[in-house]
């Protein structure tokens, strides 16, 4: 028996161990990083609603640096429309100091907006 052989079809080299060949596989070389909150969203749709996508980028170990990419691509998106918003509401630290109570319920507002308009544009979309 070949002690290596190559299987043309699936691209996959095996290797003779005792009776049987065993797949030649290493585990990714790329560093895992933290996936944050808008990363993990993402992950949760792809793997409900595209299946065969996430599996062919998680095998081909691409899905951290995909998910790390997404994460930041919607961090700077949400923090740039709270800026926005807030600016064009007049939410601003002197509203703040005089009423903390309306600046609270407003810039909660604007959040949940940015959260809306981000999960839009980015997260629940392929």
């Amino acid at each position: 028996m070949e002690k290596y052989i190559y299987d043309e079809k699936t691209g996959i080299s095996y290797t003779l161990q005792g009776d049987y060949y065993l797949p030649d596989i290493a585990l990714s070389t790329e560093e895992q990083q933290p996936v944050g909150l808008w990363g993990q969203r993402h992950a949760r749709y792809l793997k409900q609603h595209h299946k065969v996508l996430y599996m062919s980028v998680l095998t081909s170990g691409k899905l951290n640096g995909y998910l790390v990419d997404i994460d930041k691509q919607a961090e700077e998106m949400f923090s740039r429309l709270v800026k926005q918003m807030a600016e064009r509401e007049g939410v601003t630290e002197t509203l703040k100091a005089e009423n903390q109570m309306e600046w609270v319920g407003r810039m909660n507002n604007i959040r949940s907006r940015a959260t809306e308009i981000v999960n839009n544009d980015l997260i629940y979309t392929f």
